[in-house]
């Protein structure tokens, strides 16, 4: 314990700002949309504004575009899909289409839209301008096709990849057909990113629509300063209601300390990114309160799969013998993760619960490194990110912790911290050549969303960033993507979770419970398995009684 506790005390010092390689955001300068003037938002004089606090600020405001927490947190307010999710779940639920049908081979889909519905620069939305929307993600020759922008990484790819045609029926009626069956499709269609964007924003403003985002959303945006705070305001003509707030302003404020202090204060409504040692703080506060719930998600650290050594199985695996998760979970995320057996969360149906994991062993970590021809271990470097994440709440002590574990088996890692954005360039890059700490939380409660995006070999590098390649992986994930029988999804699915523990192509850490704090004055507020900012139309602050 003692030695654990002065381990501890390492990390709380290492995990500063100061971290080796540390690199200022690119982005600094202020971006502003809209006509709002510019400023710092204050609390004192905010009204009927509710302000949540984040790590980061956004990459980009195109559902197309972009595929991080920080901008679908914002974009879920800015704009609707085609279908949504009941309030808290993953359940399919009518969004800009009212309803739809399903051909029987699964190839077919058709939506009948919904009418009256305006984008928040009064574009009426129609099957128009949603076919607009699909060309834009589908043919390479519209100058608007969401790929010439350079550096993306979008959920596009996986979406829509299948995507062979888009009909417009009749005005609010449109077809979509696909080359082969993909029983994800719809629960892809209604992640965050998927959001459908104005027409005349894209043509207006082309591959930078995703500055001067439009939707049909509750909220539309008013001011943008980069790395300071995003507002937004009521959408007063939303088809499925006015929203009882009249602004929500997201602040970016990166350090999990400071956000508390600041809720605690008065200032912030809603933080993300607790500190686990915080929440005893939190839960004793009569003026807060505490959401949490099981994750969908996932944390462990990248292995590079295709450069030495890590090209070598028996060194991935001895690298998740050497990590010492139980210890991990109850002492650095302080009982709020369960330790991965899978590379699925426990609460994702098709989860094998069977499957054995690696339990901490650093002398069958040693024999297996030494079986590999690196007796005397060998060194590398860790990426790491500054700020926390929804997978991991203590962001960068993880790093120092796995530094530390690592350092029993001879294995010495340098830290190198970089900047989120840059962070993400590098991974989804496939030019990094050291190990990089990686997470992923759930975006439409599917097994596919995990498994084939991070792990079959046709999305590297920007899904599957280890660089993994199994054609047996590849070949159940393709079946498991391509029936609709459930059970047989399933069993495809099991079959590959086997597969991916056995390769390890990660150090497979833990999976992390979803944990907000807010004020009690917040009502109307839940938590939803995709961890997004969803249905803020319902909520409202409590005046203050004098």
């Amino acid at each position: 314990m003692k030695r654990f506790v002065a381990f501890l005390v390492i990390m709380v010092m290492l995990a500063a700002p100061a971290l080796g390689g540390c690199t200022k955001s690119s982005s600094g300068v202020s971006q502003q949309s809209g006509t709002a003037p510019q400023g710092t938002p204050q609390s004192s004089t905010r009204g009927n504004t509710l302000v949540i606090g984040i790590g980061a600020d956004a990459t980009l405001l195109d559902p197309q575009k972009v595929m991080n927490n920080e901008s679908g947190y914002v974009m879920g307010l800015i704009f609707d899909r085609l279908v949504h999710y009941k309030p808290g779940t993953t359940e399919i639920v009518p969004g800009l289409a009212e309803r739809w049908e399903i051909s029987k081979d699964g190839l077919v889909y058709t939506f009948y839209l919904r009418k009256g519905v305006k984008f928040h620069d009064g574009t009426p939305f129609d099957a128009k301008a949603m076919a607009k929307e699909l060309d834009r993600v589908t043919n390479k020759d519209n100058p608007n096709y969401y790929k010439k922008t350079p550096g993306i990484h979008s959920f596009a790819d996986e979406t829509y990849a299948l995507v062979s045609k888009v009909d417009v029926v009749d005005d609010y009626t449109i077809r979509i057909t696909l080359k082969k069956p993909y029983a994800p499709f719809l629960s892809d269609l209604g992640m965050v990113w998927s959001g459908v964007m104005s027409p005349t924003a894209v043509e207006k403003y082309g591959q930078d629509s995703g500055l001067h985002p439009v939707g049909t959303g509750p909220f539309k945006l008013v001011e943008w300063v980069r790395d300071d705070h995003i507002t937004l305001e009521a959408n007063k003509d939303y088809w499925g209601g006015k929203p009882k707030l009249d602004k929500v302003i997201f602040r970016i404020i990166p350090e999990n300390s400071v956000r508390l202090m600041k809720l605690q204060k008065g200032e912030l409504d809603i933080i993300d990114g607790i500190n686990p040692d915080d929440v005893p703080k939190i839960k004793a506060d009569p003026n807060l309160v505490l959401y949490e719930e099981p994750g969908l998600a996932i944390n462990g650290v990248r292995l590079p799969n295709q450069v030495p050594p890590f090209n070598d199985k028996r060194v991935r695996q001895a690298l998740n013998y050497a990590v010492n998760k139980k210890e991990m979970d109850d002492f650095l995320y302080k009982g709020l993760a369960v330790e991965m057996n899978s590379p699925l969360p426990p609460v994702q149906w098709g989860y094998d619960d069977s499957l054995k994991g690696y339990p901490y062993d650093p002398d069958k970590a040693k024999r297996l490194l030494a079986e590999a021809g690196y007796p005397n271990g060998f060194q590398t470097k860790l990426l790491t990110y500054p700020n926390p994440r929804g997978y991991n709440p203590v962001g960068p002590k993880m790093a120092v912790a796995i530094q530390e574990y690592l350092k029993k088996i001879n294995v010495d890692v340098k830290i190198e911290q970089l900047e989120w954005g840059a962070f993400l360039q590098t991974v989804r890059s496939g030019k990094y050549d050291g190990m990089a700490l990686g997470g992923w939380s759930g975006d439409n409660g599917d097994p596919d969303n995990f498994l084939y995006t991070l792990f079959h070999s046709s999305t590297y590098p920007v899904g599957n960033t280890a660089g993994y390649k199994n054609p047996k992986v590849d070949e159940l994930l393709v079946k498991a993507r391509e029936t609709s029988d459930h059970e047989e999804r399933i069993k495809y699915y099991k079959e590959a979770q086997k597969l991916i523990m056995e390769d390890a192509p990660w150090i497979f850490v833990n999976s992390v419970k979803q944990i907000r704090a807010a004020s009690k004055r917040v009502k109307g507020f839940q938590l939803n398995p995709l961890q997004m900012f969803l249905d803020f139309e319902k909520v409202y602050l409590e005046q203050e009684t004098k």
